[in-house]
């Protein structure tokens, strides 16, 4: 019998960029915080279990203020994202903080996900309603067979853009099916010139790109064969990135999946959503995303409190 789809939420980041632990930072009166929403959102579409990937510094915090609120409305389970837990043989260099991303964030779940199909989300980013919808029901009919099937969730990337800085997202091609062709990561997005563009050199050079540029938000819809994947491919990175960066290399969900098309390995279904993105990537970003929150609950999206 499948499995229904579990929800993991990526919460071990460490928030330097805003300046604090900003998963579990009120953004409204009611002191909801964005992961509130997503859960809400999650389990209106049907998951019943979430898997929270944290950082063993944070566990009692987390659980204080977002974990033991969600476990009477759903199952919670928790993993640790640690910067030793790294394959035999290796081992973190001195004086590194940085996590090791969102690739080795998912190797963290390997024993509670066990054989479920699961989605992934960022703790920090508001997704919206669509966008549990469409992953659940995907997952719920998606099975490998001699290839991986998964699926990503895709925004228009003027749609996930901050005032105050710059962004890192997968940046898109797609074919006329809708599936996805490659993804790239660019590590530094921003409104630069009157335009959305990136650097890789630091702001010596920019680069437009088109603001319906379909960009993932690191939501994504994976089968079990993801995980092996992952672990299969750890090392290679490892070997380069410990010798080119090792304080802040980073295995990253996009550089996996990418590698995995380009050997005709598997295939992405993108599923497109109309909403918009919100997300708390600097202090400044609060009270934008403070009002959108105030906005849909005017419109009747949600309720005043969320967990009565």
């Amino acid at each position: 019998m499948k499995k229904k789809p579990v929800l993991v939420i990526m919460a071990a980041g460490m928030g330097s960029r805003y300046g604090g632990l900003k998963q579990i930072d009120p953004v409204d009166v009611e002191g909801n915080l964005i992961i509130d929403f997503s859960i809400y959102d999650a389990v209106a579409a049907g998951f019943e279990k979430i898997i929270f990937i944290i950082k063993k510094s944070i566990e009692e915090e987390f659980k204080e203020r977002i974990g033991r609120r969600m476990e009477s409305h759903v199952e919670a389970a928790y993993v640790y994202q640690e910067l030793d837990h790294l394959p035999e043989g290796y081992r973190c260099p001195e004086g590194r903080k940085k996590p090791w991303g969102t690739g080795h964030a998912i190797l963290s779940c390997r024993e509670a996900l066990g054989d479920a199909p699961f989605a992934v989300i960022n703790a920090d980013d508001y997704y919206g309603k669509t966008a549990f919808k469409v992953i659940f029901d995907q997952l719920s009919s998606m099975e490998d067979d001699e290839l991986c099937h998964y699926a990503m969730v895709g925004y228009d990337l003027n749609k996930t853009l901050t005032d105050y800085g710059h962004v890192a997202r997968g940046v898109c091609s797609l074919d006329s099916e809708g599936m996805l062709k490659a993804i790239t990561e660019r590590t530094r997005i921003e409104r630069h010139r009157g335009l959305a563009e990136f650097t890789e050199d630091e702001g010596a050079s920019w680069t437009a790109l088109p603001e319906e540029t379909v960009v993932s938000m690191n939501l994504w819809g994976f089968t079990p064969s993801i995980l092996r994947e992952l672990e299969k491919r750890f090392p290679a990175f490892l070997d380069q990135g410990l010798k080119s960066n090792p304080q802040k290399c980073e295995y990253f969900l996009p550089f996996v999946v990418d590698e995995i098309l380009k050997e005709g390995l598997g295939d992405v279904k993108v599923l497109r959503s109309p909403d918009n993105w919100y997300g708390v990537t600097y202090k400044e970003d609060k009270e934008k995303v403070a009002a959108a929150i105030a906005r849909l609950k005017e419109e009747g999206l949600y309720p005043k409190r969320l967990w009565e």
